[in-house]
């Protein structure tokens, strides 16, 4: 099914990075393969959020729309804009690759991506793929990988408009256009966020200080401006090109000792040529850029800046053979770090090659993968995958998948003045997985899947004593279950997750067996929505989400804890013509207070209405 799937569908099969006419993406999955396959004939555990259930859902912030997600666990440090990082699997926050529109976004120098600075206005989809990918893109995807798609058309000629305010000053605003024709598409769209924010940190001044080890009891506002511009044009049947920039500046101020606010620009530059000669036959010559930017100020006085860039390009081709799909490629990166911090190097080159093979044989499908990168800095690895899915029944399939990856170590834990180890090799892990995925209902649109998961991962980076550096001395055991559910009860739609997770220190060291920090061990989500309709062009829709997530600890020790917790948000909407709507939030409805991270204070109960238009496709 797969290969015949494929070459249907081989004119789309960067559809990440493709013209939305060439295919329906909320039919289509990319990242799980490099290629376009529906979500159903995936091996790997994917979730999918479309732009009609972002908007349903009303998310405050990326990070909010992420939360609760299978395999999930968010830590943030005070509320809107603030760093935030996601372990993903239990992995660390780093283990996790990010790309923007295919192209990977994040820091060379502390190894994560700022997912608090992607407006959710700017998002028309995100793919999650849970598990071990380095076999496909090579560093960073120990616990998986997560693609942000932003705008993309959806008629013939297509504006969009927002306006928001709510709870702690909050004003928002959103406007674009996009459009598409026989060969040429197009999409621009702008946002602006800004808020007073909460007091971000209650923490405790030198000595024997804490958290953020400070007393600044104000408000920590953050302020974002975002665009994202992007087109297309199909010179013929085989030749297509494309290009698209997505830029978010922000301003963020936050409790700190060395520095509390920062100007940051998170930007990506992408474009793409493709040439498909047969309906077997694919080719993609792909370039972009993607830039993390950070100055860095006290009090207003500028104190340091942090600047990385990464320049990135690859080819990849698509073979279809009666039943079976090939795919290979070459991938290139370049990363660059620009500072008032003098590093002992600056700069790197990442190659990698790969090879992908799919086939179906009649009930069975296999999915195999071979990565070697070359880094300039510590040399090769080598990283593969096989997954394999047995259709049971026409509803039930059962998957299991053994797969290694690897991070690569940043700039900071390499060369930082004073405490980098240039010695250091990469974090290694293995994984396995086995799956169990079913269908009900009339037409099979009702899904649940259980995934039980171990991954072991060696070579961790963490100081070392002995030497007075960093260095690969930690080990880590993690297993866990994802349980998912996506149904109809009564006319209410019904969206339920559960993590249980236990992540483990595996070190020859005083912390062996404890818990790994900031990671729950139980959490949940269900979110249940109906939608009445009132008219030939009015409804009303009533929505409630409730989260839980157990407790955590702080600390490698496991002598700080965080108490579990549970948030309801209830969400109100009514579309009082077939383009304008008015959506009202409350989140955190009862007011719980909880931290995601020791001494960083949450948002309390706030509200967010919005005035939305955005015509019927």
């Amino acid at each position: 099914m797969r290969a015949g799937l494929s070459a249907a569908l081989m004119s789309a099969m960067f559809a990440a990075q493709a013209a939305p006419a060439a295919v329906d993406l909320d039919q289509v999955v990319v990242t799980a393969t490099r290629t376009a396959q529906t979500q159903d004939a995936t091996l790997a555990a994917v979730t999918v959020i479309d732009r009609a259930e972002i908007e349903r859902l009303q998310p405050a912030s990326l990070p909010d729309l992420l939360r609760g997600t299978p395999g999930a666990s968010l830590a943030n440090n005070g509320g809107p804009g603030k760093s935030t990082s996601l372990f993903l699997r239990g992995t660390e926050s780093d283990h996790v690759l990010v790309l923007v529109d295919g192209i990977k976004l994040g820091s060379a120098t502390s190894g994560g991506a700022s997912l608090q600075d992607i407006p959710v206005e700017q998002i028309e989809r995100v793919e999650i793929v849970r598990g071990p990918f380095s076999s496909l893109y090579g560093s960073e995807a120990i616990g998986g990988v997560i693609q942000i798609f932003t705008r993309r058309p959806q008629g013939p000629f297509v504006p969009n408009f927002s306006a928001s305010i709510g709870s702690n000053r909050t004003h928002r605003a959103s406007a674009g256009v996009a459009g598409k024709g026989e060969r040429a598409w197009y999409s621009i769209n702008a946002a602006h966020e800004d808020t007073d924010g909460i007091n971000a940190c209650r923490g405790k001044p030198s000595p024997g200080g804490a958290g953020c080890f400070t007393h600044s009891p104000d408000r920590d506002g953050y302020r974002n401006s975002s665009l994202t511009a992007q087109g297309g044009y199909r010179f013929n049947e085989r030749w297509d090109a494309q290009a698209r920039v997505f830029r978010a500046q922000g301003n963020n101020q936050y409790d700190g000792s060395q520095n509390n606010q920062a100007d940051t620009v998170q930007q990506v530059f992408g474009a793409k040529l493709g040439y498909r000669p047969s309906d077997r036959v694919a080719l993609s010559f792909n370039a972009g850029q993607s830039q993390d930017l950070s100055d860095n100020y006290k009090d207003g006085r500028y104190s340091s800046t942090f600047d990385t860039r990464r320049r990135l390009g690859s080819v990849q081709g698509d073979f279809s053979f009666g039943s079976n799909v090939f795919s290979g490629g070459f991938d290139w990166q370049r990363d660059e770090v620009e500072s008032n911090t003098r590093y002992a190097r600056d700069r790197r080159i990442l190659r990698g090659a790969f090879g992908q093979w799919q086939g179906d044989f009649g009930a069975q499908s296999l999915q195999a993968s071979l990565r070697r990168d070359d880094d300039s800095q510590f040399g090769g690895q080598t990283t593969g995958s096989v997954l394999w899915g047995w259709d049971f029944t026409d509803r039930l399939r059962v998957t299991a998948s053994y797969g290694t990856a690897f991070k690569a170590p940043t700039f900071n834990e390499l060369y930082y003045p004073g405490y980098g180890n240039p010695d250091l090799s990469p974090e290694t892990s293995r994984s396995f997985e086995l799956g169990l995925r079913g269908t009900f209902g009339e037409q099979r649109k009702q899904v649940w899947s259980v995934n039980a998961y171990q991954t072991r991962i060696d070579d961790m980076i963490a100081y070392d004593a002995s030497i007075g550096l960093p260095g690969n001395v930690d080990r880590s055991l993690i297993r866990g279950v994802e349980a998912v559910l996506d149904t109809r009860v009564a006319q209410w739609d019904l969206r339920a997750s559960a993590t249980w997770l236990d992540p483990r220190n595996d070190s020859r060291s005083s912390y062996n067996d404890h818990l790994l920090p900031r990671r729950a061990r139980r959490s949940a989500r269900i979110d249940l929505d109906r939608r009445f309709e009132l008219g030939a062009a009015s409804a009303l829709s009533l929505g409630a989400s409730v989260y839980a997530a157990g407790e955590r600890y702080d600390d490698l020790a496991n002598t700080r804890r965080l108490g579990g917790y549970a948030l309801t948000d209830l969400r109100l909407g009514y579309a009082f013509d077939q383009a304008w709507s008015l959506q009202l939030s409350a989140n955190n409805l009862f007011d719980r207070h909880y931290e995601t991270a020791a001494f960083y204070n949450q948002p309390g109960r706030n509200y967010l209405l919005t005035l939305r238009y955005r015509p019927a496709r």
